[in-house]
């Protein structure tokens, strides 16, 4: 939901720039394809480029996660088995992966099917599950976010509660219950993890379309941002909502077909976007995220991508299409986005259950937070 940094990538970026990457973009729907060699001449694996040349390339597609066998060591006596018996590699699949986090190189998902948070550290290649036993577990967990001490925040919609864990899965505490919310789909903790910032999306029914505020330590209602309604500070079914630069809310206004920009203490400041088919525009606008240098990023599923916006709300690029046939950068149901400090991009897809993650050009594959070894990149 948060914490992403691609660096100089999308800084370096001045208005001009951006709009002829962005003319560029659109031409060949956001990216394109260098050949391996024997196949125009290009060096090395075939990489889709993020937006696509002649323009200056800003992010690369690195790979998919799928199951925990992306993650963990394959040892050489595991493989040498598999060449004996003909056994098949296996780990534990994403089921139906909605909301995503990470810090430092540990990817957290919530998985509606199997009701769980399943744990990818890439660093330390390892794998754990999150809210399968009390205190703590999960009915439905949608929406999640991280606090810079990398502890993790989980809303269970149907619980509606935010559940606390620390960074290894531990449950520390949980905030909220039925009496709180209409429909809970998502929080977000500022970076000192004092303050959560709950979405209740409300529903048809309801007039509590809003941002709820706790102290979260002490469950303690600070404020609530926004009623139902249409206009400025208003909101129809908010979806999801994101801190950034100097502590601006940016906040998806699912239902108005917009983004709300609000002061750190909830006064109304500005919006950006509409309904429409044009890059800029919005047709379901899902999850959101921004970056330390103040870009946003705002997944839309009927589109099939995330697009990438200034502070006020200016159109940088775009990243993604619409498919009904599963490859990198296709989607056919995303949904969760989070950035790493590397810059690291992770996007989720629910109908082909699957994380890919977006590498910031100048960002060596080794480099970061999340190293990718030869091998993996040779796939």
């Amino acid at each position: 939901m948060r914490h992403c940094h691609p660096g100089s990538s999308l800084s370096l970026l001045t208005k001009a720039g951006a709009a002829i990457a962005m003319i560029g973009a659109l031409l060949v729907a956001g990216c394109a394809e260098i050949r391996p060699p024997g196949e125009g001449g290009a060096k090395g694996p075939s990489e889709l480029l993020f937006p696509a040349p002649p323009d200056e390339p800003r992010f690369v597609f690195e790979r998919t996660i799928l199951s925990s066998a992306d993650v963990l060591e394959d040892s050489e006596d595991d493989q040498w088995r598999r060449a004996l018996t003909g056994e098949r590699r296996t780990g534990v699949f994403l089921a139906k992966p909605y909301g995503v986090a990470v810090n430092r190189g540990r990817l957290f998902v919530t998985d509606t099917a199997s009701r769980d948070v399943k744990a990818f550290d890439l660093a330390e290649k390892k794998f754990f599950s999150i809210g399968e036993d009390e205190p703590g577990q999960l009915v439905k967990p949608i929406g999640l976010d991280t606090d810079d001490a990398g502890n993790l925040y989980v809303a269970d919609a149907s619980a509606k509660a935010i559940q606390i864990y620390d960074r290894d899965g531990h449950h520390l505490r949980t905030v909220g219950g039925h009496d709180l919310f209409d429909r809970l789909t998502s929080v977000t903790v500022s970076p000192d993890g004092n303050r959560l910032y709950v979405v209740d999306i409300g529903g048809v029914q309801s007039d509590n379309h809003r941002i709820r505020v706790f102290d979260s330590h002490t469950g303690a209602s600070i404020q609530d941002i926004g009623k139902r309604g249409r206009g400025p500070g208003e909101f129809n079914l908010p979806r999801d909502l994101a801190i950034g630069k100097d502590g601006r809310l940016y906040i998806v206004d699912g239902g108005n077909f917009r983004v709300q920009i609000f002061d750190r203490d909830g006064k109304y400041l500005d919006s950006f976007g509409a309904a429409g088919r044009q890059l800029g525009n919005f047709s379901r606008p899902k999850e959101i995220a921004t970056d330390p240098d103040g870009n946003v990023y705002v997944v839309d599923t009927a589109f099939g991508n995330f697009q990438i916006f200034n502070p006020d709300g200016e159109l940088l690029m775009f990243i993604g299409q619409r498919s009904e046939a599963p490859g990198p950068g296709r989607y056919m149901l995303p949904s969760g986005i989070a950035i790493d400090l590397d810059g690291r991009i992770y996007f989720v897809d629910q109908w082909f259950k699957k994380v890919d993650v977006y590498r910031p050009y100048g960002l060596a594959p080794t480099a970061g937070f999340a190293p990718v070894r030869a091998a993996k990149l040779e796939k």
